[in-house]
């Protein structure tokens, strides 16, 4: 479709577009006392965003010359990209860590990350993916040295630099060789290309997959690749802490699956045969290995964790490798999965990160032992911290469990070879009910019985947190909605 046509189809992001221009033409005519209000002017135009994506309807078409597709499968994750960030700047409202900045400018880069993850997830062109990433790497940055008073910050923001530099490049060394076997730059094109390749391609293929393969596991924290995020997760504001964990994992996802069964795919999407184009090399034995390796690595280290931020954070790397259990299938059931998890997971991950953002700004710490007989001073906010963890280790009758059911059940129907990964997944979950329940045992068995009870000084906490924990009680038992959403989302471009 040619520039001018796509228009019609790119209402979301034309708003979103004109929502970043108001909010830094917005964010010079207020004092610093004032920049605060730049985001009720970016949560209207996300709103009037969500609206165009759920009133998109279903088309399914390549935009803009075949850069970007217009499908329901991106459309679900542009809905899961806008939520992720208006809670956030909700949130931010009540941290403490923004007090002393002038907040305009970080309102704004948020609605910039989250224009660059719209474009991760509908890219179908590798220089858009490159563009797209860059984009989301570069105002991550940003935000997770925006405390530039604190040093840990400041590290924080250097290390995701670092390793964000050393990924991307080794990506793009990647995209380059499939580039050149391929001749273009197309995702359904190079899947015609690489189906008529010889064996003597074979091993610059496997290496072009596997410098691409160190991009995108960066983007979602898989182990090798995650050594970034527990550094940077702890020194960036909490609040971006909680939109790292759940936003461009979600769009890294959605990429990833996009990337490998529309390029490696067999011309049919969503099929176990999607891995069988690079045929010399047990490809999915290597990312089920990879799952493993992701979630065992997570959860052992935060076992040995003293604060919640951190030990959030090696989780949030457990939790992809949950979801990683679902890639080697390629299959309906197992994409059916991680968009269900991606779901309920941006609803606990959220809840649990906010509940600490205010028991910072209430006690003034992070640590297990800021969280003493919590559950008694505090119960409205004890009892749904709760609710968070168990809905994270997994147990009914929580949405978490629902989001694990269906990952494990797409890893058992793929047959007896990958019993194992199922079996290292539930070993893994029994691992994460330690650190988890841990917490809970600080508010409830550990320190003195408070007298007094404390609700939330503010409303907005309350309602945003009312808001996240309904989804997650609701949907371990009434879960025909999020599936039903699901379905209709299953439907991605297939090419001409």
């Amino acid at each position: 479709m040619s520039n001018f046509n796509s228009l019609a189809y790119y209402w979301p992001e034309l708003i979103l577009t004109v929502t970043i221009l108001v909010a830094v033409i917005a964010d010079l005519c207020y004092r610093r006392e004032q920049s605060i209000n730049v985001a009720w002017w970016v949560l209207g135009g996300l709103a009037l965003t969500l609206f165009a994506v759920r009133m998109g309807g279903s088309s399914v078409s390549p935009l803009f010359m075949g850069m970007v597709a217009s499908d329901p499968f991106s459309d679900f994750f542009k809905v899961l990209i806008l939520l992720s960030t208006a809670l956030v700047i909700l949130m931010s409202f009540n941290s403490n860590e923004l007090k002393d900045y002038r907040v305009g400018e970080y309102f704004s880069i948020l609605s910039i990350l989250s224009f660059g993850l719209f474009l991760m997830v509908s890219a179908i062109d590798i220089l858009m993916v490159y563009l797209a990433i860059e984009i989301v790497s570069i105002m991550s940055f940003f935000l997770a040295g925006y405390l530039k008073k604190n040093p840990h910050s400041n590290e924080a923001s250097l290390k995701y630099v670092i390793y964000g530099a050393f990924s991307s490049g080794i990506m793009l060394y990647g995209l380059s060789i499939l580039f050149g076997l391929t001749g273009t730059t197309k995702f359904f094109e190079m899947q015609n290309a690489i189906s008529s390749l010889g064996s003597d391609s074979n091993l610059a293929l496997i290496l072009s997959v596997v410098f691409i393969l160190v991009g995108f596991g960066y983007k979602i924290s898989a182990v090798p690749f995650h050594f970034w995020t527990p550094d940077v997760y702890e020194g960036s504001p909490t609040t971006i802490t909680a939109y790292l964990s759940v936003a461009p994992k979600a769009a890294g996802f959605a990429l990833l699956i996009r990337f490998f069964n529309q390029v490696f795919g067999d011309g049919t999407a969503m099929t176990s045969e999607s891995w069988m184009a690079v045929n010399n090399l047990p490809w999915p034995e290597l990312m089920a290995v990879l799952a493993a390796a992701t979630m065992t690595v997570g959860n052992l280290v935060a076992i040995q964790q003293n604060s919640v931020k951190r030990m959030l954070a090696y989780s949030s790397i457990a939790h992809a490798g949950y979801m990683m259990m679902a890639l080697p299938l390629m299959s309906q059931s197992g994409v059916y999965g991680i968009m269900i998890y991606l779901v309920v997971y941006l609803f606990m991950n959220l809840g649990a990160f906010f509940v600490l953002i205010y028991v910072q700004s209430e006690v003034g710490g992070e640590t297990f032992n800021d969280f003493d007989s919590l559950g008694w001073k505090m119960p409205f906010i004890g009892i749904l911290m709760t609710l968070f963890m168990v809905s994270l280790t997994g147990l009914p009758p929580t949405a978490g469990f629902i989001g694990k059911f269906y990952i494990f059940a797409s890893v058992i129907e793929a047959g007896s070879q990958y019993y194992w990964l199922a079996f290292v997944g539930a070993l893994n979950s029994v691992v994460s009910l330690y650190y988890y329940i841990r917490v809970v045992k600080h508010m409830y068995l550990i320190g003195e019985r408070s007298e007094s009870i404390g609700l939330p000084s503010s409303n907005l906490v309350t309602l945003v947190l009312i808001v996240l924990a309904i989804p997650t009680f609701i949907f371990g038992w009434y879960f025909g909605p999020l599936t039903d959403w699901v379905n209709q989302s299953f439907v991605i471009y297939q090419g001409m």
